[in-house]
């Protein structure tokens, strides 16, 4: 009769091979990979408890999974080892004084440090300088051959180098072949937009993208490649890892470049604090860093366990992705209007904190993703960035569910939600809903719309959060008696902001409908309405969609974003109310003559003559453009002193470039 122990090594083995399967074979894992190494660290404790228990098909005894079938195999000279794995400091010791001991008690020894990227491991065989066969890792001692597809990966040489020194006879190199982090969003992005399925991180993207059957698809995937570990090799012997490494960039291959040498176990740990601190800044995925002995023949007399060596040790980060319950979605209402559903989550630590929150973005990635409530999902949280669901575990969904849809009207002020048409998010336009009225606020007052200066972000905090403030014109009202009774507010504070609100009500069309934070109607689009409607606020608000369609530069979706606006009738409220309380808009200034429409100027260097802001002000008043960025659609560049790159660019793309006199000229011409 088989013993509750028994059982439980069991039913691991069973989990952990259908777990490799997934993830080796099928490059579709249901866990991840903290998860993974829990139920693996589990059973090698029960087995080290139970020797007698030992079986050799346990997944503690091989490494991977069985190849393909369509794939050819190939057998390893050298078996492509796993490493064990040291989860916290006190484990990175622990290996460093085992390996001292194993050096006869060695009273510090040499290492390597490299990062360990999450992609897919590889061995690439090189006869006479020439590549001739690249495998899979597949269960260490076989893998598969997918040579033709390796060779698509730009960064691999399929000819090594030989400027410097001469090629062994037979080279085998081991690698890592992974998807940066920029490359996976695109990726993503292309494949969204041809409604296919995305990856769920960019390992499974690697992945997938190597064990295509064909050749022709793996070379339209962004893969690239960092060589760390030597296989057999003839004609050529190391002493130390470090030295085959700097011969590996001589012949062609690329090496980390964050690669370090470390001497004893001070070294050991500070490298892992300093990648763990880096990694959400590398250009690709990293979970650890792995620590090898720098001696090959210290690394001879160290020797090899059943699946890992004793002279290498994978130093984990702490997790990033970890699966979860989503328990409710509810709709968010942030304050720019913006309806974002949000999973609220069974508590999980992920990443050093307790998660309990993620962002599903909007009603289309929960319709791509379809999320549900009572859904298991795979969650990331990269440094401080908000958590985000990258998949669903449908395996795991318990039956009846329901997909979610975003409520019909706000869930804070129950004014309709409108979805711009092809806009990803839906918004409630309401100018005094609760919840974004700080951000409006914020934005009324701003440098770019009624400069009022001195309103900062904690006086509107304190004047929303006590009740004071319930819409933007509701400014106009206050007293210098009321501010100068608030936290951190004297009498001459106070008196200097309602000088400065006094001083806002005389303001132009443009500035004052760029404040109301109308759906894409920014700054230079307020010059021109402005301009076409000669500054006139009734005429704007009573605008038919023909008529501001037929404005130059405003479009359908603008349009429509514009009566929405007016059609609701607490935005026409407030701003009779700000016109009431004396805000008075001053007739647009004509520039005769020159005539800017379709120019699209950048300026760049230290301006001498007047600020950014006066220059962007002086060609939108002449119908032209203020851009950040040079490109082909820019007509001039104004260039100040210390011009730098966007003047080599201009230069590049023969813009013609102007002093801040050849402006000022041009302007006054």
């Amino acid at each position: 009769m088989m013993s509750a122990i028994s059982r439980l090594i069991v039913d691991l083995r069973q989990q952990l091979n259908e777990h490799n399967y997934r993830y080796y074979v099928l490059d579709d894992p249901i866990i991840s990979d903290s998860e993974y190494d829990a139920l693996l660290r589990q059973l090698e404790n029960l087995e080290q408890a139970h020797p007698e228990l030992i079986t050799p098909d346990s997944p503690t005894q091989r490494i991977g999974a069985a190849p393909l079938v369509e794939f050819g195999t190939v057998t390893h000279r050298i078996p492509l080892l796993s490493l064990a794995n040291a989860m916290n400091t006190d484990e990175l010791l622990a290996f460093d004084e085992r390996t001292r001991k194993g050096l006869a008690g060695a009273e510090q020894v040499e290492y390597v440090g490299e990062p360990k990227l999450d992609g897919l491991a590889v061995e690439l065989i090189y006869e006479n300088g020439c590549l001739v066969t690249g495998s899979t890792r597949g269960d260490g001692t076989t893998g598969e051959n997918i040579t033709a597809n390796l060779r698509t990966v730009r960064s691999i040489p399929l000819q090594l180098r030989t400027a410097e020194l001469p090629v062994p006879a037979l080279l085998e190199v081991r690698g890592e072949v992974f998807i940066s982090k920029t490359d996976f969003d695109k990726l993503n992005a292309q494949r969204s937009a041809a409604e296919k399925a995305t990856f769920a991180n960019p390992r499974n993207a690697a992945a997938g993208s190597l064990r295509q059957l064909d050749p022709a698809v793996t070379a339209t995937r962004p893969l690239s490649i960092y060589c760390y570990q030597a296989g057999a090799i003839e004609g050529v012997t190391y002493l130390t890892h470090w030295d085959f490494l700097q011969d590996l960039k001589k012949w062609g291959f690329p090496v980390n470049p964050n690669i370090k040498r470390l001497t004893g176990a001070e070294d050991i740990v500070t490298y892992h604090r300093q990648m763990e601190a880096r990694r959400n800044d590398l250009p690709y995925e990293i979970d650890g860093v792995v620590i090898k002995v720098n001696s090959l023949p210290e690394r001879e007399r160290l020797g090899i366990r059943s699946r890992s060596p004793r002279w290498a040790i994978a130093g984990k980060f702490k997790a990033q992705q970890v699966t979860t319950v989503v328990e409710d979605i509810l709709a968010s209402v942030g304050r720019t209007g913006a309806i974002t559903p949000v999973a609220k989550l069974k508590p999980v630590y992920v990443s050093g904190v307790t998660v309990t929150n993620a962002t599903l973005h909007n009603q289309d990635e929960v319709d791509r993703m379809d999320v549900r409530i009572g859904d298991t999902v795979l969650i990331q949280r990269s440094g401080d960035v908000i958590p985000k669901v990258v998949k669903v575990i449908t395996e795991k969904r318990p039956p009846r569910t329901k997909p979610y849809k975003l409520p019909a009207a706000c869930p804070v002020c129950t004014h309709p939600i409108y979805r711009p048409p092809d806009e990803a998010v839906a918004r409630c336009q309401n100018l005094a809903c609760p919840a974004q009225i700080k951000g409006r606020i914020e934005h009324f007052v701003s440098k770019g719309a009624l400069d009022i200066d001195g309103f900062g972000t904690k006086l509107v905090d304190q004047l929303v959060e006590i009740g004071r403030i319930n819409s933007v014109d509701q400014l106009f009202g206050l007293t210098a008696e009321e501010l100068a009774g608030l936290e951190r507010m004297g009498e001459k504070s106070a008196a200097n902001i309602i000088a400065a609100i006094e001083a806002a009500k005389r303001t132009t069309f443009a500035r004052f409908v760029h404040a109301l934070g109308i759906r894409n109607i920014g700054e230079h689009l307020s010059r021109v309405l402005e301009r076409e409607l000669a500054g006139d606020i009734q005429r704007f608000m009573t605008s038919t969609i023909d008529e501001l369609i037929a404005i130059d530069e405003v479009g359908p979706i603008v349009a429509e974003c514009v009566i929405r606006f007016w059609s609701d009738s607490t935005n026409r409220s407030i701003v009779e109310a700000c016109l009431t309380a004396g805000v008075k808009l001053a007739e647009p200034v004509v520039s005769p003559g020159l005539d800017l429409s379709g120019k699209t100027f950048v300026f760049t260097g230290s301006l001498e003559q007047f600020t950014r802001s006066q220059a962007k002000e002086m060609v939108e008043n002449l119908g032209g453009r203020a851009s950040g960025s040079v490109s082909k659609k820019t007509d001039y560049l104004v260039a100040g002193p210390g011009a730098g790159s966007k003047l080599r660019k201009a230069e590049e793309l023969d813009i013609t470039v102007l002093s801040e006199n050849a402006f000022l000229e041009l302007i006054n011409s």
